[in-house]
């Protein structure tokens, strides 16, 4: 997939030439549109909502939408998809991302899981298929924040490794392209590094001004991965269950905020422009085309000054937003420990 091909598909009013959009180059050569559309719609939007932003967001310019077995609007995006290459877009002109959900991480379902996956999007390849989680941990949407799985476990390695093997055959039988890793940290992306025979391609992570994970970010770079920020501007929209006191809004923040007012435009255009520049692929999910359409925008015009840059990163107010609390396997955890902030891998 080269966005710098021309496209066949008829656009509208309204758009941005996709061979205008940065890109980034994974390991493989092949190059990931710098801009993704996010499809999580938390309960606040309906999965026919969200597909036809889907649709949209292609006639507008978007040539990266980044889906996920659990949202449960797959099947709807794939009959959006299906309409846009109907009307002339090339399956190699867009990269899709989707993911392994935590409830399917033993050996028997991942190859079943990604084949569904493909069935819903109607495709018959992903650009990228990554492990959600590394935690097997299931819950039942909508629960509360101190629900916990019965079942629930600690990150294994060994266990870890069974799944990846199977993301590996994947990519041997021709059903991904790419393989990658979400909410990892260094600690776990070491050990993968260690033992993986095709290595993650990208890594999905929360990356923000406010939570812009220095530590990490390098890291993955300097690794070869790309790095694939979501919730890049805050994620106003994120579930009741993942939100305390203590959150901070980056679009709310003085320095956003100013740079918006010299630039005119919202801050959260500020956040996407922050994200491209720095080097990440952000992938801010909306349903409204005045947003999606500036989001995309952002990566194109107006960059932000050096000095701008600079500002930006001394905001930075280590604030996880996505703390993941429903996936902590015993009593009397806190979120943190999901996240080895020791600098290890926290233990059983």
């Amino acid at each position: 997939m080269d966005s710098q091909n021309p496209q066949s598909f008829t656009p509208v009013e309204g758009v941005v030439n996709p061979s205008r959009v940065p890109f980034r180059t994974v390991y493989t050569g092949a190059k990931i549109p710098a801009v993704g559309l996010g499809t999580f719609g938390s309960d606040r939007f309906s999965g026919e909502t969200i597909a036809e932003a889907v649709k949209d967001a292609i006639a507008v310019g978007y040539r990266h939408i980044d889906c996920a077995a659990v949202y449960g609007n797959e099947h709807l995006i794939g009959q959006a998809l299906r309409q846009v290459f109907d009307s002339g877009l090339k399956r190699e002109d867009l990269w899709i991302t989707s993911k392994l959900w935590n409830d399917k991480h033993d050996e028997a379902d991942v190859i079943p899981a990604c084949r569904q996956s493909l069935k819903n999007l109607q495709m018959d390849y992903l650009d990228l298929y990554l492990i959600h989680w590394p935690f097997p941990n299931y819950h039942a949407p909508g629960v509360d924040v101190s629900s916990r799985d019965p079942h629930a476990q600690p990150y294994i390695h060994e266990n870890y490794m069974k799944t990846w093997r199977q993301l590996e055959k994947l990519v041997e039988m021709g059903l991904a392209r790419h393989i990658g890793t979400s909410n990892v940290t260094i600690p776990k992306l070491r050990r993968l590094l260690d033992d993986a025979r095709i290595k993650p391609a990208c890594s999905e992570m929360e990356l923000h001004p406010h939570f812009q994970q220095p530590e990490l970010f390098q890291y993955v770079i300097d690794n070869g991965i790309v790095p694939i920020g979501y919730s890049p501007i805050g994620s106003p929209n994120r579930p009741e269950r993942d939100r305390t006191d203590a959150d901070t809004s980056p679009t709310e923040d003085p320095v956003i905020v100013e740079i918006a007012r010299r630039h005119n435009v919202h801050p959260a255009v500020v956040c996407i422009k922050w994200a491209v520049q720095r080097g990440q692929v952000p992938i801010p999910f909306s349903t409204r085309r005045r947003n999606y359409l500036s989001n995309l925008q952002a990566a194109v015009t107006d960059p932000l000054t050096d000095d701008e840059m600079a500002a930006i990163a001394r905001i930075d107010r280590n604030c996880r937003l996505i703390k993941g609390q429903v996936f902590l396997w015993k009593d009397g955890q806190t979120w943190e420990e999901l996240w080895d902030v020791s600098g290890e891998i926290t233990p059983p």
